[in-house]
């Protein structure tokens, strides 16, 4: 699962893309949470656009009112059989939420539920895969949104989340090379784009619980924990392998 993350400047994701239409604007954040604008690329009429999205999706079925579910990860199990995300699969509708980072929780054995801040080594950016749609309210109001895709996390993340209503999971991770892929590719080769990142190529270290409240967001998030925080850090948790 994912709940929580970070993006770096605007100007680093643009590079990494080939946007034809701009309709973001965004600067560095360091705790991105659910029901919050976040920063999304899709691809309309043959155009690139990178636009801002409700982190959430509201199915248009909804007429613009969230679901009472959480919506805010679409797991890669029930692309094709969930209200919520059988739709805009089957519409092509996809994503890429562009990110610099993540946390996860590790339930540690004295009942204390610690953050970790996990990173790529070989990209300082990447994309989350993700589905949106649209979904007009009553009086008209147009919301677009999205959800990033989840599947069966890689022995990093297996180790540090082992806690919440669904343990060992991830976020499916693409790299600049994938995107394409993702957005433009046939509904096979999509799929294809689904899979673990590398646990060899990503790090995680332990952070300050201050990350736990999303009224927190400053760079000071994602510095390493103090030692003298007690933590009980999951094997392999602290590099990458």
């Amino acid at each position: 699962m994912c709940g929580r993350y970070i993006l770096a400047q605007q100007a680093k994701f643009e590079r990494e893309l080939r946007l034809g239409r701009i309709d973001w604007s965004f600067s560095a954040r360091y705790n991105v949470a659910p029901s919050q604008s976040v920063p999304a690329v899709r691809v309309i009429e043959g155009v690139h656009e990178g636009v801002m999205m409700r982190w959430g999706l509201i199915p248009f079925f909804a007429h613009g009112v969230p679901p009472r579910y959480s919506t805010i990860n679409a797991s890669i199990e029930r692309l094709q059989s969930a209200p919520a995300w059988r739709g805009p699969c089957e519409r092509g509708q996809r994503c890429i939420q562009v990110a610099a980072g993540f946390y996860e929780w590790h339930l540690e054995a004295n009942g204390r539920k610690q953050p970790y801040f996990i990173h790529l080594t070989d990209h300082e950016v990447f994309g989350f895969p993700g589905l949106w749609d649209r979904s007009i309210a009553a009086d008209g109001t147009v919301i677009d949104s999205c959800a990033l895709v989840t599947l069966p996390a890689n022995e990093l993340l297996r180790d540090i989340h082992n806690t919440g209503a669904h343990p060992g999971r991830m976020p499916a991770i693409l790299a600049p090379a994938d995107f394409d892929l993702w957005l433009e590719g046939s509904a096979s080769q999509a799929r294809a784009a689904l899979r673990a990142y590398p646990a060899r190529r990503m790090a995680a270290y332990r952070v300050s619980t201050r990350v736990n409240s999303p009224k927190n967001d400053g760079a000071e998030l994602i510095e390493p924990a103090r030692d003298d925080e007690p933590s009980a850090a999951p094997p392999g948790a602290r590099h990458a392998r």
